[in-house]
């Protein structure tokens, strides 16, 4: 488990993968260090809902996964994709979104 507080900068709509999957992405900024970082993250399924009620420039904390995955393309060729899954996202007020 891990935790970052920033900015959010960017939230996107609602994506409908298949019939059984659903994400929603958003960005973080860390102003933490010299250079800023713009981190994008996905909730996924019922966690979609989170974001309601955040909005851009809105500090927030998110609690999230590191989740790693292999995928192997038609050419033959493995790939590595690296996701960051949120599980929790709050204004940095404490409040926490239902």
């Amino acid at each position: 488990m891990f935790e970052l507080t920033g900015v959010l900068k960017l939230k996107k709509d609602e994506q409908k993968v298949s019939d059984s999957f659903k994400k929603r992405e958003f960005v973080v900024t860390d102003n933490t260090s010299q250079y800023p970082q713009h981190i994008l993250f996905q909730l996924t399924q019922d966690r979609c809902r989170l974001a309601d009620g955040i909005n851009p420039g809105d500090e927030v904390k998110v609690s999230f996964f590191i989740r790693g995955r292999e995928w192997q393309g038609k050419d033959g060729a493995i790939r590595y994709f690296t996701s960051l899954d949120a599980y929790r996202l709050e204004k940095t007020n404490g409040e926490q979104q239902p």
